[in-house]
């Protein structure tokens, strides 16, 4: 068991290293899955948490050329995972819109052993110690998007 802060420290950013470097690799095995890409995920995950965007806003949020993204919406389209619809502010404008229903048809199922295994992982948990992984979390986030 750790003592020092230092070693407590150090021992939470391998745990979260690992954390996220498992789940990108479960996220590119159910892409696969789907005949996706192993970055299309990604995409997925922008548009279920910003909701529809842009192409351009979609570049700017992956740092990828227009090119690619328009690669990335056809596949995404292709399967049914996505529609391009014009923007009802601006009809010269496009916005890519997750298709709820293929997410809940064609990837829920996929993710669903993960996700009762992270229930299970909280559940043994008491709540107090839920708030603090929670604003862990949330502090986490908000310093990742302030230096993307």
């Amino acid at each position: 068991m750790t003592s020092s802060r230092d070693e407590l420290t150090g021992e939470i950013q391998q745990r979260m290293i690992r954390f996220i470097a498992g789940v990108i690799l479960y996220n590119h095995a159910v892409s696969a899955k789907v005949g996706l890409g192993a970055s299309d995920s990604q995409f997925m995950t922008l548009l279920q948490t910003y909701g529809p965007l842009t192409p351009r806003q979609l570049a700017e949020h992956t740092g990828l050329t227009s090119g690619t993204i328009t690669g990335v919406i056809d596949r995404l389209e292709s399967h049914g995972f996505v529609t391009r619809e014009h923007d009802p502010a601006d009809r010269r404008k496009v916005v890519v819109t997750p298709s709820t229903q293929a997410i809940q048809d064609k990837l829920v199922p996929l993710y669903a052993e993960q996700g009762q295994s992270m229930q299970a992982v909280l559940a043994s948990r008491s709540v107090a110690e839920l708030r603090v992984i929670s604003d862990f979390l949330a502090d986490s986030v908000n310093s990742s998007e302030a230096h993307s």
